[in-house]
């Protein structure tokens, strides 16, 4: 009998490219994810708002895109013992309901973790993801760096070597963004901007938080396989939430805090600092770090967004790129 599982730390090298199933967006998917997360995205509730400003109904919310990148990019993953950061998210164009993705994940680095007698040995990995929709045109692309287990038996890891290509360091992140080049296509009129504007500087704490709920319906949604968000057991004893199901409740909050968000473009950074478990509550603290005006009375906007549980502190710190109107 063979047992799956798999693969390792030590059975990946740089170069290894590897392709998840493809998959089609469709209404039901984003009313799935909707219902978990709270989606709040004007845009991606109102298809007749949608066509005014896009030019077409029915658009894809950039948290299920990057939810579905995520989860076909777990088929290198699936022994995953936690996410911990991600780099330099872009989307690089708008995909529709009816669109079908299909990602690859490259390893670009590797580094062993300093040993320690109380848990095996383990490595960081960090994957380069690409996302392509059924025409071939690139969608996403972003880097995330998986800790993995290395096969039992594994040696002893030596000294780490320096991080020259900065791969896993936290990279600096501007004051300033800029519109992506898809963004010119649409009509900003019909968002009618907010008479309540933004202040770099200013933090906005939301009151209420929102419980984690349907933790594993989330990952089989997005066909993520990593065992830790399906098997307690695989977990240590008690399931991990996947790391996306806290950036879209993070996301959700910050749309309730920022009501003329209108849609997300690019991340900078957004680190995993501590674990969440399904029936944590979350809270979100929304910094503003920088204003770019664009046209019609937008801007885009260079948002910090932190979140914590209570009783535990701080586990997500998240930093983006909005247009809001």
């Amino acid at each position: 009998m063979s047992v799956v599982d798999g693969p390792y730390f030590d059975d990946l090298t740089a170069g290894d490219v590897f392709t998840g199933p493809a998959v089609t967006l469709d209404a039901g998917l984003q009313a799935q994810h909707r219902a978990i997360l709270g989606d709040r995205l004007p845009l991606c509730l109102d298809d007749s708002l949608a066509e005014a400003v896009t030019g077409r109904a029915g658009l894809a919310h950039p948290g299920v895109v990057w939810d579905v990148a995520i989860g076909q990019s777990s088929v290198v993953t699936r022994q995953v013992v936690a996410n911990l950061f991600y780099r330099g998210l872009r989307l690089r164009s708008t995909p529709y309901l009816g669109d079908t993705l299909v990602t690859s994940a490259e390893v670009v680095a590797t580094r062993r973790v300093r040993s320690r007698a109380d848990r095996p040995e383990r490595g960081k990995v960090v994957l380069r993801i690409l996302t392509r929709d059924q025409t071939g045109r690139v969608v996403l692309g972003f880097d995330r760096c998986a800790l993995l287990p290395c096969r039992p038996g594994a040696e002893a890891a030596a000294a780490a070597p320096d991080d020259a290509a900065g791969l896993f360091s936290a990279p600096p992140v501007p004051a300033a963004a800029a519109a992506p080049e898809w963004l010119a296509d649409w009509s900003l009129e019909p968002l009618r901007p907010a008479a309540e504007r933004l202040v770099v500087g200013e933090v906005r704490d939301l009151a209420a938080g929102d419980v984690v709920s349907s933790a594993p319906e989330l990952a089989r949604l997005s066909v993520n396989v990593a065992a830790v968000h399906h098997d307690a057991e695989r977990a240590g004893g008690r399931r991990l939430v996947y790391g996306g199901h806290t950036i879209g409740l993070a996301l959700g909050q910050t749309c309730r805090a920022v009501p003329g968000l209108a849609t997300v473009t690019e991340w900078f950074a957004c680190d995993h600092v501590a674990p969440v478990y399904e029936g944590d509550t979350v809270h979100s603290r929304v910094t503003v770090r920088g204003l770019t005006p664009y046209r019609d009375g937008s801007a885009i906007a260079v948002l910090n967004t932190q979140t914590s549980v209570a009783g535990r502190g701080a586990v997500l710190d998240w930093t983006f790129a909005a247009l809001v109107a």
